[in-house]
């Protein structure tokens, strides 16, 4: 059991929170929660405020409101008109739903009101189905501003992860311009997914998935264009039912994942870390864990990477950010999940 190198302070709690981003330039950190509400956290005044202008939400199971995300690029300190990026899941017909992308503005007249306008779906997963689970719906900018991907899983459908013609198992590439409006169509980057919850490019502009294994066999994967991580043909874990699946090193011509755990730690979410208050700390991939109710902290070494440590924590771990200035800030699943600052303990 590693000691706890970090004080916890408690800044609120929230209804489900699935997802969380600090908006470029401020200390204003943007919570979505699953039945379909933004909540603003001032991390300096510790106010809270609300957004207005929100999709209406197919809510249940794994569904309903998703990820967050602001242009990188836009680093105006105010908040007259600032682009944004929800994930969420709407209803089809006869009993179906799938995960969407929008993108909008948001606005904010004073720091803890505000309301997203102009929101347009800019990619629908393809094609909508039955079932509440495994929308993933993760959202990551590569690095050079031109590209915004965004996490399909496969809705628990286990095969269409292998149909090229499916949006179901994939990681999406969308092309974007400088104010991150999409210059061309959605491309299926890399496939053979399962339910991606982590999506993140590191220092080095790789891009990374951690994804839910079956029982047994969760991963962490560098992405790489037209690559198949091979679920469900292979996994380093079994069917719930107990049924077998064929391991990876059974199958070379698929990706191998850099790091597999059995047991499972049910990832939640990850970052890279960047900031300087944990300076022994950057580069690493810091998981908020579900199952195993922890931070876990790994390492990077090459395509391959191992885990360096796990914190526990005292609740399940939905999603995890960095603040600006390098703090951690985690969020606990459940109704009232508390949102979490970490700093290095004295």
């Amino acid at each position: 059991r590693q000691p706890q190198p970090f004080a916890v302070r408690e800044l609120g709690t929230f209804a489900e929170p699935w997802a969380m981003a600090v908006a470029p330039g401020t200390d204003l950190l943007f919570i979505t929660e699953k039945a379909g509400a933004v909540k603003i956290k001032d991390l300096v005044s510790g106010r809270l405020g609300t957004v207005t202008g929100l999709p209406k939400v197919d809510y249940g199971g794994q569904g309903g409101l998703g990820d967050i995300a602001f242009l990188p690029t836009e680093a105006a300190p105010t908040f007259m008109a600032r682009t944004v990026f929800l994930t969420w899941v709407e209803a089809g017909p006869n009993d179906t739903r799938g995960a969407v992308l929008g993108r909008g503005t948001i606005g904010c007249q004073v720091a803890d009101e505000c309301e997203i306008t102009g929101l347009d779906v800019i990619w629908r997963q393809t094609p909508k189905v039955t079932g509440r689970g495994h929308y993933s719906h993760r959202i990551a900018f590569s690095p050079d501003g031109k590209f915004l991907f965004v996490a399909s899983g496969e809705r628990q459908k286990f095969t269409p992860a292998q149909d090229p013609a499916s949006d179901l198992g994939k990681v999406i590439r969308i092309p974007i311009d400088a104010a991150g409006k999409p210059t061309g169509p959605a491309v299926r980057y890399s496939l053979g997914h399962r339910n991606i919850l982590g999506l993140e490019f590191d220092a080095q502009g790789r891009l990374w998935d951690l994804e839910h294994g079956p029982a047994g066999g969760d991963e962490l994967n560098l992405v790489k264009q037209g690559a198949n991580y091979g679920w469900p043909v292979v996994s380093d874990g079994d069917h719930y039912d107990g049924r077998k699946i064929p391991r990876h090193a059974t199958r070379p011509d698929f990706a191998a994942p850099a790091k597999s755990w059995n047991p499972v730690i049910a990832p939640g979410g990850m970052i890279f870390y960047a900031g300087d208050r944990f300076p022994a700390w950057k580069g690493q991939a810091l998981i908020a864990a579900l199952g195993v109710q922890a931070l876990v902290r790994v390492g990077i070494e090459g395509d391959k990477a191992r885990e360096l440590a796990r914190y526990p924590m005292e609740r399940r771990m939905r999603a995890i950010a960095e603040g600006h200035d390098g703090a951690i800030l985690m969020l606990e699943d459940g109704d009232d999940g508390r949102l979490l600052e970490l700093t290095p303990a004295r």
